[in-house]
């Protein structure tokens, strides 16, 4: 066991939450920063596979996750209008067995909170948005717009896609708008629970679109998210209301179970769609970055959540093995741990994008063909051959390549 080491932690999130309990259960300590007025998460509903609730078991907080959570029977992936199931997994049987933990889906603030609430508050600054992060011989900063400033030993960006730390330290990189627009919405499960398939996780592939919708809520809720290639519309913010005419005439022809879906939503929300290509470095000095900072990806393996929090359990992890003062050495060594893990499962998200919204019906037969042969007869158990994801445990993973 190292000494113990101060972190100055930039973003509120799920990643910078999970990154701080991390080191808070190894006895280092942090600061948490966040631009915000309050520590509130946007969005709607989350996919933990079960190499995020390993990470949670790590944390101290699996049984807390789970008793938010929702663990649908089946995961199905259908076809976009006669809704022939293309693959299925059971999401019970054998999930743990295989797998080391359960698959679950949640809403985004019911996670948020049960992280924040396992966190000493005073440690916790609203209202502190970065403007400049760097180092010095013997310490990190970070200079707040507000004018004031913070020192600590490392400094970690966990503020997402649009980092402020990022473009500091390795100048501004602009995300890569993927062409695809997103709408989402919550319908109380009780105004759907007649449609057979709103009782499952579901995935409808079609041309230049896909819709997937799952419990939330302990299963009070169903999330969906409909994604659709067309460069109409340029804005990320997932607060964004729009209307549901757009959302029904997009998907018109598509199967009567999502249209009743749709109708039953109060509120939508429409965002652009963005990602980036791998960083060539996440560190320099005493600063380094984790989630969406570092890696963000696109929602189609359903990873970045996961990734972000596996990220703070590595880093705590090499924090208690450091020696000495050499904290450049050990970002150098988390760096190098999770920045193929994270970059495999980027460009993962990226080439699923295509394979789900191929445009002609050709493509689309032979793409499904494939995909009923793989889910009888291939070797990885999971309709998106993602076992190398499911299997992995921060816990245990080796800390030396």
């Amino acid at each position: 066991m190292g000494r113990k080491l101060k972190a100055a932690i930039v973003g509120g999130g799920i990643g910078g939450l999970a990154a701080a309990l991390a080191l808070h259960r190894r006895g280092h300590e942090f600061d948490i920063y966040e631009q915000g007025d309050e520590i509130t998460e946007i969005g709607g509903g989350l996919n933990l596979s079960p190499n995020a609730l390993k990470a949670f078991r790590m944390l101290g907080v699996e049984e807390d996750v789970v008793a938010i959570g929702y663990q649908d029977e089946w995961q199905r992936i259908h076809s976009w209008r006669n809704g022939m199931v293309l693959a299925q997994q059971s999401r019970k049987a054998g999930i743990v067995q295989n797998y080391g933990a359960e698959f679950l889906t949640m809403h985004r603030a019911d996670l948020q909170k049960v992280l924040y609430d396992h966190l000493p508050r005073e440690r916790v600054h609203a209202r502190k948005a970065c403007v400049e992060a760097g180092s010095n011989a013997s310490s990190a900063y970070v200079k707040f717009a507000d004018g004031t400033s913070a020192e600590a030993d490392l400094a970690i960006g966990a503020d997402g896609i649009h980092s402020a730390v990022r473009d500091s330290v390795f100048g501004k990189i602009p995300p890569r708008f993927t062409g695809c627009v997103c709408w989402r919405g919550m319908v109380p499960f009780d105004a759907v629970k007649h449609i057979p398939q709103m009782h499952e996780l579901g995935a409808w592939w079609g041309p230049h679109g896909h819709v997937v919708h799952y419990r939330v809520r302990r299963g009070e809720l169903v999330n969906f998210v409909a994604h659709y290639d067309s460069d109409a519309w340029l804005e990320e913010s997932w607060t964004r209301e729009c209307g549901k005419d757009e959302l029904i005439n997009t998907f018109a022809g598509w199967n009567d179970a999502l249209i009743q879906l749709f109708n039953q939503s109060e509120r939508y929300y429409k965002w652009a769609l963005y990602d980036r290509d791998p960083l060539a470095q996440w560190s320099k000095d005493r600063v380094t970055l984790l989630g969406d900072a570092a890696h963000p990806m696109l929602p189609y393996l359903g990873q970045g959540a996961a990734m972000a929090i596996e990220d703070g359990c590595i880093l705590a992890r090499l924090a208690d093995e450091s020696v000495s003062a050499d904290i450049p050495q050990m970002l150098r060594e988390y760096e190098a741990l999770r920045m193929p893990r994270g970059s495999r499962c980027q460009l993962a998200s990226r080439e699923r994008a295509k394979e789900y919204h191929l445009p002609t019906a050709a493509a689309r037969i032979w793409r499904d063909v494939r995909l009923a042969l793989r889910n009888r007869f291939g070797t990885d158990r999971t309709p998106l051959r993602a076992e190398w994801v499911y299997n992995y445990d921060p816990a245990v993973a080796p800390l030396h390549t």
